[in-house]
C-alpha cells in the first residue's frame, strides 16, 4: 500500500480534497492531507510519493519539494487549463488521474524553471500575458478555458509593450519595446498555446521575445501562440539558455504558470532533472 503525501487547496472552487484523498485511499493508498502552502513538509513525511491537486500555479512548488526530497510527483489536475498536465500526456480525469497516482509505476525526470527563487514548470511571461492572465482570471468560473483567450483578447486591445533588456550566457538576445518576453521550461501555457521548441527534460530553458510593432500585428501573434510557432514570428528572438537574465521595470507584471507576480530585473536559470513525475 503506498504512503502518498496529498497537497490540495481547501478552499479551491474545482477541487475538494476530502473528495481526492477518499478516492485515493479507495484505490489502495495510504493518505495523508496538507495544506497547498506546505509542499516541503509533506514531502519529507516519510511518504512513498508526493500528490498535488490543483491547477498549473500549484505543480511547481510541488515538484521543488518532491526534487529536494527525493520522492516522485503525481499530479491530479484540478484547474481551468491544466497545461502542464496536457503537455505532459496526463490523464486530466479525476479517476484517471488518481489510478495513476497510486499506481503509475513510470517515471520521468522532469525539469524546473526558476524565476529568482520562484519556481516554474510551464513559463514566465512578461508583457500581454500578465493583463491576459488578470482578465482570464475574473472570467474563469463564467468561461471556464475560454477565459483565457478572451483576456488574451483584452489584453492586445489596451495593453503596453514593456521595455527589456534580454541576455542568456551567450550574449544578447534582445533590447527594445516588447509585446512578450516568455521564458520557458516545459513551454505550455495559456490553456492551448505552446512553445514548441521548448524540451521539459533538456535543463535548458527557451527564451522568446516579440519586439512590439502595429497594434493590429497581435492577430499573427496570437495565431502563432496557439500554433506552438511563436518563435518564427517574424519579430520574434529566441534562444535556448541554461541561465537569463530580463531587465525590465520595477513593477512589472509576469504570468508564472498562470500566477501574477510583480517583478523588476530578474535572474532565470533551467534546473535539469529536478523532479521525477509519475507519467505512466
Amino acid at each position: 500500500m503506498p504512503a502518498i503525501a496529498l497537497v490540495a487547496n481547501p478552499h479551491s472552487r474545482s477541487c475538494d480534497p476530502e473528495d481526492v484523498a477518499e478516492r485515493l485511499r479507495s484505490l489502495g493508498a495510504d493518505v495523508e492531507l496538507f495544506d497547498m502552502n506546505d509542499p516541503e513538509r509533506a514531502a519529507a513525511s516519510g511518504c512513498d510519493r508526493l500528490a498535488v491537486a490543483g491547477g498549473d500555479g500549484s505543480i511547481a512548488h510541488a515538484a521543488a519539494g518532491a526534487g529536494k526530497a527525493g520522492v516522485a510527483l503525481a499530479v491530479i489536475p484540478a484547474g481551468t487549463a491544466n497545461d502542464f498536465a496536457k503537455r505532459m500526456g496526463l490523464p486530466r480525469e479525476l479517476a484517471d488521474a488518481c489510478r495513476l497516482a497510486v499506481h503509475g509505476t513510470e517515471l520521468r525526470e522532469v525539469e524546473l524553471g526558476w524565476m529568482d527563487e520562484r519556481p516554474f514548470v510551464n513559463v514566465a511571461s512578461a508583457g500581454l500575458p500578465a493583463p491576459a492572465a488578470r482578465r482570464a482570471q475574473a472570467w474563469k468560473r463564467r468561461l471556464g478555458a475560454l477565459a483565457y483567450a478572451a483576456g488574451a483578447v483584452a489584453a492586445g486591445a489596451t495593453a503596453r509593450a514593456v521595455p527589456v533588456a534580454v541576455d542568456c550566457e551567450a550574449g544578447r538576445v534582445f533590447e527594445g519595446d516588447a509585446w512578450q518576453v516568455t521564458v520557458a521550461a516545459s513551454g505550455a501555457f495559456g490553456a492551448g498555446s505552446q512553445i514548441d521548441e521548448a524540451d521539459p527534460h533538456d535543463g535548458k530553458l527557451e527564451v522568446v521575445a516579440v519586439a512590439a510593432g502595429p497594434r493590429p500585428g497581435l492577430v499573427a501573434l496570437a495565431y502563432r501562440l496557439r500554433s506552438g510557432s511563436l518563435s518564427s514570428h517574424r519579430r520574434a528572438r529566441r534562444r535556448r539558455c541554461a541561465t537569463a537574465v530580463v531587465r525590465a521595470p520595477d513593477g512589472t507584471g509576469w504570468n508564472v504558470d498562470g500566477e501574477i507576480v510583480e517583478a523588476g530585473t530578474s535572474n532565470f536559470r533551467g534546473q535539469g532533472e529536478a523532479f521525477r513525475l509519475v507519467v505512466a
